[in-house]
């Protein structure tokens, strides 16, 4: 990549079409370097060298050399690095639809409630540290992979897809920041029928009792295990994961906001405007804008 460009634009990744990007090692000297966007794919952003500032939904993080940044679909963020001669920033950013690569984690059940939790679950922080030479090993392994003569290249970024989140998953992102330590598989399944339940009914009407009865459990125990698990309530999940299905709706479509707060809850439109400013620090309308419009310099 060429040095002295300011980048900001919204970028998309369609099923069949670009659900697979990457680029190793991007450089960038000299200038300041200002992004503003989101992805409708899950983005991973390797920082091998530079210093500068990530700011994701209100809140600042350094950006430095080790850092990985895990932004989750239709998250808004912005990477700013500022522009010094002697400073360079090295990075590698993989953005990928978590759809291209669930069908073929279906026999590895851990593996596909990681990336779950990766798309769709309740991150306490977008930042994690990684170990350079580890993720230089599987990327250049990747790329001798698909020289090759003959080499299929969908199965290859499969299978370089399935190793690098088996990575991920036991030397960067801590067990600790997926579920409490000694928790049961009995637990573990019982969330993670709870998330499949809220997923396929989070555009209704929202009952702890229906969702209770539905999975033979108690109202209390449903609402203690998920809050002990995740560190939030259970309506408070409801409303995030209603946030990112109108984060979807706000940027593929030209449905009101009228539209969309009733398909993702049957939700009033003041209601609907109140929650997703708190959500997003934007209201639906400019979310809408920032990604239809590159930002003013």
């Amino acid at each position: 990549m060429g040095a002295g460009r300011l980048a900001s634009r919204i970028e998309h990744v369609e099923p069949d079409n670009r659900s697979f990007f990457l680029s190793f090692r991007d450089e960038w000297t000299d200038e300041p370097f200002l992004k503003f966007h989101a992805h409708q794919g899950l983005e991973l952003l390797f920082i091998h060298e530079g210093h500068g500032v990530v700011e994701v939904e209100g809140r600042s993080y350094e950006l430095e050399g080790g850092a990985l940044f895990c932004f989750q679909p239709y998250q808004l963020h912005r990477v700013e690095i500022p522009g010094r001669a002697d400073v360079r920033y090295v990075r590698t950013n993989l953005t990928f639809d978590p759809r291209y690569v669930e069908p073929y984690l279906a026999p590895y059940p851990k593996l596909q409630a990681f990336l779950r939790f990766l798309t769709k679950g309740s991150l306490p922080a977008p930042k994690y540290r990684f170990a350079d030479n580890r993720l230089s090993g599987l990327i250049e392994s990747h790329a001798e992979a698909v020289k090759k003569s003959g080499e299929d290249q969908e199965e290859a970024r499969i299978l370089f897809l399935i190793a690098l989140l088996r990575y991920l998953q036991l030397t960067v992102i801590s067990p600790a920041d997926l579920s409490p330590e000694g928790w049961s598989v009995r637990k573990t399944a019982h969330i993670e029928a709870i998330m499949d339940w809220i997923e396929g009914r989070f555009r209704r009407s929202f009952s702890l009792d229906l969702l209770a009865g539905d999975l033979h459990l108690s109202p209390y125990y449903v609402s203690h295990l998920f809050k002990q698990y995740t560190g939030e309530s259970i309506t408070d999940y409801v409303t995030a994961r209603r946030i990112r299905e109108a984060c979807v709706l706000l940027g593929n479509s030209d449905k009101s906001v009228q539209q969309i707060a009733q398909e993702v809850g049957s939700l009033s439109a003041p209601y609907f405007c109140k929650l997703f400013k708190k959500h997003k620090r934007m209201t639906p309308l400019d979310y809408r804008s920032a990604l239809q419009h590159s930002p003013k310099r």
